[in-house]
């Protein structure tokens, strides 16, 4: 999912959003949200829906199934 973690990271810096902030947002620990960037986790799908919301961009997008 190393897709995943690359976008994740630049729209998360496109915004000038911190991890800290983002795992805030999200209601998890700071600590899992890198690993969704370092590619060494992987959200569950509600997550993933919440950041896809975050950032205003289809889920397809962020796992890498779509380029809009």
């Amino acid at each position: 999912m190393k897709i995943f973690a690359q976008r994740l990271r630049e729209l998360r810096l496109q915004h000038g959003f911190t991890q800290k902030y983002m795992a805030e947002k999200l209601h998890i620990k700071q600590q899992s949200y890198s690993r969704y960037e370092l590619a060494t986790g992987e959200p569950s799908l509600a997550i993933l829906t919440e950041i896809a919301v975050i950032f205003n961009v289809s889920t397809d997008y962020l796992v890498g199934l779509s380029e809009i």
